[in-house]
């Protein structure tokens, strides 16, 4: 079953931001647009430009009003450690999230039973707490947050333009469509 279109099941869990410890539930990502982006475990390899990259976006994406949440199975005090010795991991300002419990992990199905760690996930949420846009990639498999913003910007653009959809490749300012029976095989 897919989880778009669904809310946020609720959790509650430790997180390290900026030097300080802080609890994070699934309220707050209600009220504006969030970003979950799971990944399989800190001291790694892939996963450290992952969260470089997105620390590269992270102002773009505040513009936009979205907040940044990263996710491992590992916990608080091992992002602190990490955050403490890696000069990549050191820049990341977001949200480091812990799920020792794996709790989060199985709420977003990205769990990988067998190995105990998330996979590449990446979760657009809506301000109401809904699932708009779901990325997966294989474990070896690194993202790219630039495509995060633009999927961002046409979530954005979707939910203040009841009855327009934004077509392959958008881009803001671009022509969007308007389904219609008038529309049906001119594409």
């Amino acid at each position: 079953m897919s989880l778009i279109g669904t809310e946020v099941q609720p959790f509650k869990a430790s997180a390290y931001q900026n030097g300080k410890f802080i609890e994070v539930t699934e309220a707050d990502l209600k009220g504006k647009w969030s970003v979950v982006c799971f990944y399989p475990a800190d001291f790694t390899f892939v996963c450290p430009t992952e969260l470089e990259d997105l620390q590269n976006e992270y102002e773009t994406l505040k513009g936009l009003g979205v907040e940044v949440y990263s996710v491992s199975t590992d916990s608080h005090f091992t992002h602190k450690a990490w955050h403490d010795t890696s000069e990549t991991i050191r820049k990341i300002t977001y949200i480091m999230i812990g799920d020792p419990t794996h709790a989060i992990s199985r709420n977003f199905d990205v769990l990988i039973e067998s190995e105990g760690v998330a996979d590449r996930g990446t979760f657009i949420i809506d301000p109401d707490g809904i699932i708009q846009a779901i990325e997966i990639n294989a474990g070896g498999i690194g993202r790219d947050a630039s495509t995060l913003v633009n999927k961002i910007k046409a979530a954005q653009y979707v939910r203040n333009n009841p009855g327009e959809v934004c077509p392959a490749k958008w881009q803001e300012g671009a022509a969007t469509l308007k389904p219609s029976l008038d529309l049906v095989g001119k594409i």
